[in-house]
């Protein structure tokens, strides 16, 4: 048990670590593509709106330049580009700081081509002027593949478009697609994503090392504590058998001497009662240890198992005043041990029958669902609070003592029949919807 638990704490705390990671490395890489994303998007607002070419503009000032203007009082310089007076409109006036994030180096940094179709898909323009590695047949194929698919905006391989309405020398109606090279800024994308997956990975990989080892050691004396508790168990269950045998012998000479009495009686009693609870915890020691292997695992009938279990209990029931109701679904089979599933069925049963009211009903149900086979046992008590019980399946708990007394439970029945359960790889839980009665429900 200490193992699964150990496996469990490791699985929980890499889910854990791959999650934070998760978040976080994709909110960078998420936040990297966004601004890669928005840079290209400026770029290609800026291009749309001056025809498909940059303006000759120093963007630090925000102002345009003109050959033959002097700058600053100096001599003009043929060919240079000069500012002209502060009253000339920058691009796109409605919001002027929109492109203020770029630089004067922006047009001379990038790549780009346009061309310009008319409404019936005939390639009236291409420019190819500011990129190199694009021809003039590549970039037609590129804007009719777009035509083509009255496609907008997007990405075709590391170049994003954009559509743009022209109009044409006679007032036509055209359509440039301006195609921006983001090569560079993709495989720096790409790269960083790659990169930082890759370091992810190999800390998961470290973290998991380190957690195993550290978890081990952790571990060690807890599941040290666990062994001698288990070992003790064994032992002392294995040491009562003897003297408890001597015991039933001795009585039954003083009984074939002195005859039977309630003395005799009593001692009988009391080491039943001593023999199935050592027969209990050894049965619970070993499911612990995760001897669940043990079990003779077969296919067997689950419906004639649960009949023939439950069948002797109704005569049980009858002779105490209560009523037993058995529903059970016919030809439902099951993988599992046999012995143990009808042990689990009288584990129930005994403990419905004891702990109903007097007058009390119960009620048994095999059936089949989506979820599995499913087996219920349903019987009126009191002193039960509304909602989940399963605090009943602690061991040796005991809701009322004095009662729990009374009947000869030791409050150990329950976690058998959980520990049968969970051998077979099932669930058992308890419910009391109304406080007066309670459900155990188990899917195999």
């Amino acid at each position: 048990m200490l193992k699964k638990l150990r496996y469990q704490f490791i699985a929980i705390a890499m889910c854990s670590m791959a999650a934070v990671l998760f978040l976080l490395i994709g909110g960078i890489n998420l936040a990297n593509y966004i601004q890669v994303d928005r840079t290209a998007s400026l770029r290609l607002d800026l291009l749309s709106e001056n025809g498909g070419q940059f303006p000759r503009w120093d963007l630090r000032e925000q102002a345009p330049f003109s050959e033959g203007t002097p700058r600053d009082g100096e001599e003009p310089i043929e060919g240079e580009m000069a500012p002209p007076s502060p009253d000339t409109p920058f691009p796109g006036d409605r919001h002027p700081n929109r492109f203020a994030a770029m630089s004067v180096e922006t047009p001379f940094e990038t790549r780009f081509f346009t061309v310009v179709l008319n409404s019936e898909g005939t390639v009236i323009t291409v420019n190819t002027s500011q990129i190199a590695a694009v021809s003039t047949s590549d970039a037609v194929d590129y804007a009719v593949l777009l035509w083509e698919n009255q496609k907008e905006e997007g990405y075709l391989d590391f170049y994003k478009y954009r559509a743009v309405p022209v109009s044409g020398s006679s007032g036509e109606e055209n359509v440039m697609y301006i195609f921006l090279d983001c090569q560079r800024e993709l495989t720096s994308f790409r790269s960083f994503l790659a990169i930082s997956a890759a370091a992810s990975l190999l800390g998961m990989l470290l973290v998991f090392l380190l957690v195993m080892y550290f978890s081990r050691r952790l571990v060690k004396p807890v599941a040290e504590s666990y062994e001698k508790q288990k070992r003790f168990i064994t032992d002392a269950s294995h040491e009562l058998k003897t003297p408890l045998t001597i015991i039933d012998a001795n009585t039954e000479v003083l009984e074939m001497t002195s005859g039977e009495n309630e003395w005799t009686a009593s001692i009988h009693n009391q080491i039943k009662r001593l023999t199935s609870l050592t027969q209990k915890l050894v049965f619970l020691s070993r499911m612990d240890e995760g001897n669940a292997e043990t079990l003779n695992m077969t296919d067997f009938s689950l419906s004639d198992a649960v009949e023939e279990t439950a069948r002797p209990f109704e005569a049980v029931a009858a002779t105490q005043g209560k009523s037993l109701v058995l529903n059970i679904a016919p030809d439902i089979s099951c993988h599992g041990d046999e012995a143990s599933i009808r042990q689990l069925i009288s584990l129930l049963l005994d403990n419905a029958i004891k702990y109903s009211t007097e007058q009390g009903r119960i009620r048994l149900t095999l059936q089949t669902n989506g979820r599995g086979r499913v087996l219920t046992v349903w019987n009126t008590t009191q002193g039960l609070t509304a909602g989940s019980q399963d605090v009943l399946f602690d061991r040796f708990y005991r809701p009322d003592a004095s009662r729990s007394s009374a009947t000869g439970g030791f409050g150990i029945g329950l976690s058998v029949a959980q520990a049968i359960v969970h051998a077979h790889r099932g669930k058992i839980s308890a419910r009391s919807e109304d406080g007066k009665s309670i459900l155990f429900t188990v899917i195999l």
